[in-house]
């Protein structure tokens, strides 16, 4: 059976796949460990509010712009310099705290650092895989990257717990800095590819390029518009009302920990069944396989049991992580590789431009309609959209490019 790590065999990929996996699980640890960073200072949830805002905005707002860049310069120099301001960001940060000296508008500042400096990595490392792995590995690639990812979402937390618990969450932060300075020592490895978007345009120009690359590939833009829906009436209902669900029915944190377990278990395969499965179809597949999504929001509306709602997460993390490794790849496969960075940073923007709006307006229309029937529309929402999608024929009709 081919497992898909052939593809570790070509060098600057390797290289590339130990820079991103180490930044990955640096950035898995420290989400519980700025909860309790934050918390130390003021217990509020105002404050974890503000911190946490003042990472995301920026990651957003600056996506497009990190698109730009990714296609102008080189894309390894480009994520070497976002490691290394992480590397520093996050580095200040556990300083402060393993110094007793942290205040909350220095986590804001830093916060803030941070998420800008990431808004530059994903599009240029998008851009960057089809330039170091060979065009028939393309999918092998995505995939083994995301398995990476979703095991280090699993496992990052369960190392947060006992470092925060044994040494305090600054640790935490000191070992995340050190995996992005590692992250960079595997980028310096990568020979020079140089640019591959024409030279001599404007940074305007390059912006509206990659808008019209865009809008001009239906598939990518019915992608982009309806993500960023299930982003907001999907996902943002299930993490926000999912724990008042637990409480309120199950046993609480324990049913929740289980119930999300579930969700990063089935990123997990997922990633491990792209590596394996190649569709001819990978959008159809893809979005067929989206309509399981509803399957935690409805379970957990009527509540079920939490294992039955575990393995309904389950089925949802396999398919929007089997899903996302399809379109990344199709988007390498079918985009120019000059735009590539463009066109990943317009379709994750159009993906999480609506989620902040969804996670906002959850509470107010599950207090207007209730709890049942705000998480009974996410899951029919759920399906509508993997409908809508698979009625578009440059969605269920594109098709992967064999070598």
């Amino acid at each position: 059976m081919r497992l898909g790590l052939e593809v570790l065999r070509e060098r600057s990929f390797r290289s590339l796949f130990f820079a991103r996996a180490l930044s990955l699980l640096g950035d898995g640890i420290v989400p519980v460990a700025l909860a309790f960073a934050v918390l130390g200072i003021d217990r509020s949830a105002t404050a974890l509010g503000i911190v946490l805002a003042a990472q995301s905005v920026p990651r957003v707002a600056l996506m497009l712009v990190g698109g730009v860049f990714g296609d102008r310069l080189p894309r390894p120099t480009v994520m070497l310099v976002s490691d290394l301001v992480r590397f520093v960001s996050q580095g200040l940060t556990a300083v402060l705290l393993i110094t007793h000296r942290a205040e909350l508008w220095h986590l804001v500042v830093l916060g803030f650092v941070y998420g800008s400096a990431a808004s530059f990595f994903l599009p240029a490392s998008t851009g960057l895989i089809p330039q170091v792995v060979s065009r028939g590995r393309l999918q092998e690639a995505n995939a083994l990257v995301s398995v990476t990812a979703s095991s280090f979402s699993l496992l990052g937390p369960v190392l947060a717990g006992l470092i925060v618990a044994t040494s305090g969450p600054g640790w935490a932060f000191a070992i995340d800095s050190a995996s992005f300075l590692l992250s960079a020592a595997f980028l310096t490895r990568i020979r020079n590819l140089g640019v591959v978007a024409p030279p001599g345009s404007s940074f305007l120009s390059d912006f509206a390029d990659g808008w019209r690359i865009v809008r001009s590939r239906t598939w990518l833009l019915v992608d982009g518009i309806l993500s960023a829906a299930g982003n907001a009436v999907i996902i943002a209902p299930i993490f926000v009302l999912g724990p008042l669900v637990a409480i309120r029915s199950l046993d609480g944190p324990k049913s929740w920990a289980i119930i999300s377990a579930g969700f990063g278990l089935g990123a997990i395969v997922g990633g491990a069944a792209a590596l394996r499965f190649r569709p001819a179809r990978p959008l159809l597949v893809g979005w067929a396989l989206l309509a399981l999504f509803g399957l935690p929001a409805a379970l957990l509306g009527i509540p079920g049991p939490t294992l039955l709602i575990a393995v309904g997460a389950l089925c949802a993390g396999l398919a929007i992580n089997f899903a996302n490794t399809m379109f990344e790849t199709a988007v390498q496969q079918h985009v120019p590789a000059g735009v590539i960075s463009r066109a990943t940073s317009f379709a994750w923007f159009l993906a999480l431009l609506l989620h902040p709006v969804g996670l906002g307006a959850v509470g107010p229309v599950s207090h207007a309609i209730g709890i049942r029937a705000t998480l009974f529309a996410a899951a029919a929402w759920s399906v509508a959209a993997s409908v809508i999608a698979l009625s578009v024929p440059a969605v269920r009709d594109l098709r992967a490019v064999r070598d």
